[in-house]
Formats: C-alpha cells, sequence, structure tokens
C-alpha cells in the first residue's frame, strides 16, 4: 500500500514511531484541489478542498498490513478515515490511500509548518506514540481518544523534565541504572507499570535484578491564591478517592488550587488556569516556591508549586470548579493565620498545602511590603 501524507507524519521520526516496522520508502508528492490549515486550538493540520490551490506532502510506498492497522487506530481514534486520492509524484498522478480528516474542524486560517512543529512538538509526540504502542492488546481507536489527553499529558511531563542540582547526591553515568524489561501499561486515566532495573550500588558494584511497579501519573501545578493586602488565602474543599480507599473516615480534604499540566501547557499557564476554574480567581503574580517529586518510591507524580497574589474580598465560603469535568468543590476565604492553625492542628493533610503554608510563613511579610 502506498500512503499520502500531509500533516505530522511527514516526519520520518513519527511515522517510524506510529507505524512500526522497517522504514518505508519516501517520495515528494502534491494533492491537488486542497489548502492546508493549522486546527484551532491544537498544533497539527487538516485539508479542506480548495479548487486552486495544492497540498505539499509525502508518499510512504510498501506500507505492509500491519503498519496499516498501527496507522489506522493512530488516525481513526481522531476520526481521520481513508479515501483513494490522485497525486502529482516524480512519475506523474499515481493513486495512493489518504487519511481525510472528518467533518467540523475548525481553522485557525494560520499557515502550518512542518519544520516549526519538529522543532516544538516532535520529541512529546515520539513519546506520546511509543505509550499507545507499549499497549498489550492495543485500545480500540474510541479507547485510545478518550486516552490521549493523559497519553500527551504524560509524555510532555516527560519532555518537560531537566536535571537538578546534584551536589551532596550521586551525579548518575549514563549506565548507572537501565531499565532491562517493561511489562504492558495497565489501567485508563492513569498508569501501572511493571519494569524490571538494576543500578549501580554505592560500593560500585551493581544490584541484582529488581522488579518495581510504577505508578505513571503526570505533572501537576499547585497554587495558594494569595491576598498580601488583607492577608487572606483561599482553601479548596473536595472529597477525594485516595483517603476513601485508605478507609479514612473523612475522605473531604482541603487542598490548594491545584490541576494537571496539559500537553504545550507550562506549569505557570496551569495555574493561572486552574485557579481562574476552580475559584474564580484572577492571579496577579506568582511566586514560585519548588518543584518536587510527591512519592518517588512509587510515582513519577511531579508537583510545581506556587504562592499566587490576587485580590480576595470574599469573606464567606462559596462553590466552584467546572460542573464539565464533575467538580463539585467549596472554596473557603480566611486570614493566613487561620488556614496556619488548620495545618498545626492536622486537619490540613495534604502534603503541598502544608509546605505552601510553612513557605509562606517565611516569606509573608517580604510579600506583604511589597504589597
Amino acid at each position: 500500500m502506498d500512503i499520502f501524507v500531509y500533516g505530522t507524519l511527514m516526519s520520518e521520526q513519527l511515522f517510524c514511531a506510529v507505524a512500526g516496522g522497517n522504514p518505508c520508502v519516501t517520495e515528494a508528492a502534491q494533492l491537488d484541489g486542497y489548502v492546508r490549515f493549522g486546527v484551532a486550538g491544537d498544533v497539527v493540520p487538516f485539508i479542506v478542498p480548495s479548487s486552486a490551490q495544492a497540498v505539499d506532502g509525502v508518499i510512504y510506498r510498501g506500507v505492509n498490513a500491519a503498519q496499516a492497522a498501527r496507522l489506522d487506530l493512530y488516525e481513526r481514534a481522531f476520526g481521520y478515515a481513508t479515501e483513494t486520492v490522485l497525486v502529482t509524484a516524480t512519475g506523474g498522478q499515481t493513486p495512493v490511500t489518504c487519511y481525510m480528516p472528518p467533518d467540523g474542524i475548525i481553522a485557525d486560517k494560520k499557515a502550518w509548518s512542518l519544520a516549526v512543529w519538529e522543532a516544538d512538538h516532535l520529541a512529546p509526540a515520539l513519546l506520546a506514540a511509543a505509550e499507545v504502542f507499549s499497549h498489550d492488546p492495543l485500545p480500540s481507536p474510541e479507547s485510545l481518544r478518550r486516552m490521549w489527553p493523559m497519553i500527551e499529558s504524560r509524555a510532555w511531563a516527560k519532555h518537560r523534565t531537566r536535571p537538578a542540582p546534584a551536589t551532596l547526591r550521586h551525579n548518575p553515568r549514563t549506565d548507572d541504572i537501565r531499565v532491562v524489561a517493561k511489562r504492558p501499561p495497565r489501567g485508563g486515566f492513569f498508569r501501572m507499570q511493571d519494569i524490571d532495573v538494576h543500578h549501580r550500588r554505592f560500593d560500585g558494584t551493581r544490584s541484582d535484578r529488581l522488579h518495581r511497579e510504577v505508578f505513571i501519573a503526570v505533572d501537576a501545578a499547585f497554587v495558594l491564591p494569595y491576598d498580601p493586602v488583607r492577608d487572606k488565602v483561599i482553601l479548596v474543599e473536595q472529597v477525594r478517592m485516595g483517603p476513601l480507599m485508605r478507609d479514612d473516615p473523612n475522605p473531604w480534604m482541603l487542598e490548594p488550587v491545584a490541576g494537571i499540566v496539559d500537553a504545550r501547557e507550562t506549569p505557570e499557564q496551569a495555574a493561572h488556569r486552574e485557579a481562574f476554574e476552580e475559584a474564580a480567581v484572577t492571579l496577579e503574580h506568582l511566586e514560585p516556591i519548588s518543584a518536587f517529586y510527591a512519592s518517588p518510591g512509587s510515582t513519577t507524580d511531579y508537583f510545581y508549586t506556587y504562592i499566587g497574589l490576587c485580590d480576595l474580598p470574599q469573606t464567606t465560603s462559596y462553590l466552584g470548579g467546572l460542573a464539565e469535568e464533575g467538580e463539585d468543590i467549596r472554596l473557603h476565604p480566611m486570614s493566613f493565620d487561620a488556614a496556619l492553625a488548620l495545618a498545626d492542628s492536622g486537619e490540613i493533610q495534604v502534603g503541598p498545602l502544608v509546605l505552601m503554608l510553612n513557605w509562606l510563613a517565611r516569606h509573608r511579610d517580604r510579600l506583604r511590603a511589597m504589597a
């Protein structure tokens, strides 16, 4: 089978990651009667009929049945369907298979560039494709569509990783720890991953082969809204499944504003977005506190924490959150001293909030003086 592509799959690296198998022979080609636009709110392109224009692309020749099945999964998850089209290649017009977009896509009317996309988005796209095809059995297109936002968020979390200082702790060399086996991941929204590893021990020897299970989560942004003029904060209250499954008699937790850092979003952007979505608060400035692993022995959870300077005129508790996300949130405006007392009494049981309140206790005078 010969397949014509006009978007992100023109990147040979991504095509090989999605299709698997041996690399295919490529040939430049052009599809007449169409124009390419970016998808509004996304970074991928699509095409629409336009009689006086043409779209450049690539033909992948000799795509085998196994590769076609993987491509089908990847494309049909988002409503794309195959059609036979005539494209102009080196030898003239030739019929090829092409994935055509579904109806109803909204264009952003901006020119789309493969080179620009590769520079900014190829690396996490490869990580996302690797997760998709690590499943055994592979998901259905419908399941993949539901899973995709979290797959992308996990890919961007990996892409976002940067080395932190290693002045006291071990500064590893390339082969100091190796994952020697992975089982297919399990789970829907989140993932559990079984791995075998071995690593260099502190005495210079190698460890035995170790079997471990890791909860594969995503990056999250936490922000404590703080009004330095009124010396007030807002605490979020909602029911949480973790305490429920631990048989905690009261799974309603007091927390900071928090949420997943979405794909292509910075932690700072997530903090601003979540403050508005959960608490209807517009932040004027973010004071970074710390970024850290929540429980590195068993999970990839990575938290970015901030104090969000803002205006908090509210005097009584109120409801918030997004109904379409099933959020049932109560917001509690209160004095900083009252919030810190809740941490000291043990009523606040969420670690990031305890950390954030104690950080604010050390920096509160500076923030109030600035205000």
